[in-house]
């Protein structure tokens, strides 16, 4: 886990799953893979495979070592959902989520549809909990919106939508059942150009529906440079985070203990 994430709506990641593959044109210029793939072949480092699929049991039980609590990106260099990670795995990370609840997690899928599927059936214990946020990725009109209704069938406690990187104007679309909206442009080498008349249109929409928007940035190939205020101001509206006390040093030890061994369903990934 990284306890000083540079990802401006976050305070750590938290990486139990490495890897991923492309699935629509939010992926075509993906950051986790190009920082992956720099370390392919080198002895020794975490991403010594690249960006391909891998479980990473021995990360399940890391927030339950964290004594301070944190905001959670879970799995910034993956997707829980993506199909070659078994159920059972995805279970057991929602539990640690379940367990470790003094941190606020936030889960991001392109694969909405396994996401949905699993939090009215297998992930019912985890939809309910106010401190484990679940998002979808939102890119053009036809791929991203649909993930937002998938994601509202489920009604999990907490929705939350990353518009980002936003490739075209979205129109009207449905904020019913969202707490949360990020919007954000492409950066880096390639980067495709978001417009300014899209962003406002998003942030109109939330206004009227009382929704926090956050303004991540405009992108760009340098990112820096462009910034990431919007009309003169910078946009870091959250919806209410509702944090659980910590508990003592005892407490916590045990419920490591009770994790320590966990992650045996990917031994054989």
């Amino acid at each position: 886990m990284s306890a000083n994430s540079t990802i401006e709506w976050t305070d750590a990641t938290w990486n139990p799953v490495r890897g991923c593959t492309k699935i629509s044109p939010g992926c075509a210029h993906c950051y986790a893979e190009t920082f992956a793939e720099r370390f392919r072949g080198v002895r020794g480092h975490p991403y010594e495979q690249g960006f391909d699929l891998r479980l990473v049991p021995q990360k399940l039980a890391e927030p339950l070592r964290w004594s301070k609590s944190r905001m959670v990106f879970v799995n910034s260099m993956s997707d829980l959902f993506h199909e070659d990670v078994p159920d059972d795995y995805v279970v057991e990370v929602a539990e640690v989520m379940a367990t470790a609840n003094w941190h606020v997690y936030q889960v991001l899928t392109k694969r909405s549809e396994r996401m949905r599927d699993l939090l009215k059936t297998k992930l019912e214990f985890a939809a309910r909990l106010p401190h484990i946020w679940w998002g979808v990725s939102v890119e053009n009109r036809r791929h991203g919106l649909q993930r937002v209704d998938h994601l509202r069938e489920a009604a999990p406690a907490v929705v939350f939508l990353s518009i980002e990187p936003l490739l075209e104007d979205l129109g009207e679309f449905d904020l019913r059942g969202v707490h949360w909206v990020i919007v954000g442009g492409e950066s880096g080498a390639g980067a495709r150009t978001m417009q300014r008349e899209w962003v406002i249109g998003i942030r109109d929409r939330c206004r009227r529906a009382g929704i926090p928007f956050f303004f991540k940035q405009w992108g760009g190939v340098r990112k820096g440079a462009a910034g990431r205020e919007l009309d003169g101001r910078c946009y870091d509206e959250f919806p209410i985070i509702r944090k659980n006390a910590v508990p003592g040093a005892k407490i916590r030890d045990e419920l490591l203990a009770r994790f320590e061994n966990a992650g045996t369903t990917s031994a054989a990934f």
